[in-house]
């Protein structure tokens, strides 16, 4: 038994480290992690029911026994942009994003090394973000006052990015107390990521030749993550997470594109959440996170910088300006009898994208606000369990002045150039996984 127990650890994590597209709807990271929490708006914080704790809440794997579990996502991100009032009328359109399905797998296990203390380990994407654009028929200005084809940013060929990351997450957790637990999990994560169709930006870029398409760039890096897990009662629990900033390594093919000369770390959040069993059947959770998107430059810094001098690549360069966001997970689950428990759950996040930065962001559409789930777990013997979850975001728009006008306007063009963009994004996935008691 244990033999066949470490072939499926071995296989699990060997599928999960495999280069994988991952995304994600609070702004970039997931809406859940584990497919009960996902079937339950992402409501984890409080929860012990699966091998997740060092997603979520390292402090959980002391409470969550032995067990095994393995899941694939299929997310399915719409997205498109539109270009209107444009003074220069060939500039005006719109183009949908291609590449609108990705299968994003996870892992989580979890052993009680005795009855006050476990160990685990957990693989999953944290997020990311996916833009495939085909030219269009867009008609763009150059600097000799012609016009010539071009995609939705004036550059050549498809536009678009490609940003994923993956964590491996080993746990530790004590019971500091019968029903208090602390545990922590040191983060170890592998991000890559690659741009194509931007060559429009290179008079913008400190390092014109670092900013476009040059295939993938990787990186790796590290953090951890902490937790506090109190079962007050048999009827009340709560939580408590935090990650830190995890510093990653440089994205050396892209210096000429992000803040900092190709920085790209993974921003620190925390989150608290209780859990409330109202009967044997059913319970409900609610987690407040908040997602430090200002830690990251290159993420947060203002697309604006560049009127102020500020060149692509530099410290205090153009980023996506994003803000921080708050995020609020509700849920309920309802035990229908021994083998049949349903989940419903509501996520409600910030939008972290101004409109002055729609521009930037055409890359980057993460504006997506409200996601709605359901999920279910059934029992198919006393020791396993297949569970599904669904997620819908509703279609989200934001519009702003582009600010390709002023690079138009500097070739000698009229005011008001490139009019107004919007963006505008839904989502849905649908995952399964099993789960494994031993």
């Amino acid at each position: 038994m244990r033999m066949t127990k470490m072939k499926l650890l071995c296989t699990a994590v060997a599928v999960c480290l495999a280069p994988q597209v991952a995304h994600a709807t609070d702004g970039y990271f997931a809406h859940g992690y584990g497919m009960k929490a996902k079937g339950m708006g992402g409501v984890s914080i409080a929860s012990t029911s699966d091998g997740f704790a060092g997603a979520n809440n390292p402090a959980q794997a002391a409470f969550a026994g032995n067990r095994l579990d393995v899941g694939i996502d299929w997310f399915s991100p719409v997205r498109s942009m539109e270009r209107s009032g444009a003074a220069i009328p060939p500039l005006n359109g719109k183009v949908d994003s291609g590449s609108e399905n990705f299968l994003v797998p996870e892992f989580g296990y979890n052993t009680m090394l005795s009855s006050d203390m476990a160990a685990g380990i957990a693989v999953y994407g944290n997020g990311g973000m996916n833009t495939d654009y085909p030219q269009g028929d867009f008609q763009c200005p150059t600097p000799t006052g012609t016009m010539a084809p071009g995609n939705a940013l004036c550059g050549s060929g498809k536009l678009g990015i490609d940003l994923s990351q993956l964590i491996l997450a080993p746990t530790v957790a004590f019971k500091i107390a019968p029903t208090h637990s602390i545990g922590i999990a040191p983060l170890f994560a592998y991000q890559r990521f690659k741009a194509e169709g931007l060559q429009a930006f290179a008079m913008i870029s400190s390092d014109p030749s670092k900013l476009t398409n040059n295939g993938y760039s990787s990186s790796t890096g590290y953090g951890v993550r902490v937790g506090y897990l109190g079962k007050l009662s048999d009827a009340f629990s709560i939580g408590a997470s935090y990650a830190s900033k995890m510093k990653m390594g440089d994205f050396d093919k892209y210096k000429g594109l992000f803040a900092e000369g190709g920085g790209f770390d993974i921003p620190s959040h925390y989150g608290v959440g209780v859990m409330v069993t109202a009967s044997p059947e059913l319970s409900f959770g609610l987690d407040f996170e908040r997602i430090n998107y200002s830690d990251v430059k290159s993420v947060s810094n203002r697309s604006g910088n560049v009127f102020a001098g500020a060149a692509l690549g530099q410290a205090n360069g153009p980023g996506f300006g994003w803000q921080n966001v708050d995020v609020i997970k509700v849920g309920v689950q309802y035990a229908l009898n021994s083998a049949l428990t349903l989940r419903a759950g509501y996520n409600k996040t910030d939008n972290p994208i101004q409109a002055a930065d729609v521009t930037f962001n055409i890359l980057a559409p993460g504006v997506v606000q409200d996601h709605y789930t359901l999920g279910f777990t059934y029992a198919l013997d006393k020791n396993s369990e297949i569970t599904g979850a669904f997620m819908h975001a509703a279609k989200k728009s934001v519009s702003g002045t582009s600010l390709l006008s002023p690079l138009f306007q500097s070739m000698g063009g009229p005011a008001n150039a490139a009019g107004t963009e919007k963006i505008q994004m839904y989502e849905n996935s649908l995952g399964v996984a099993w789960g494994m008691k031993f």
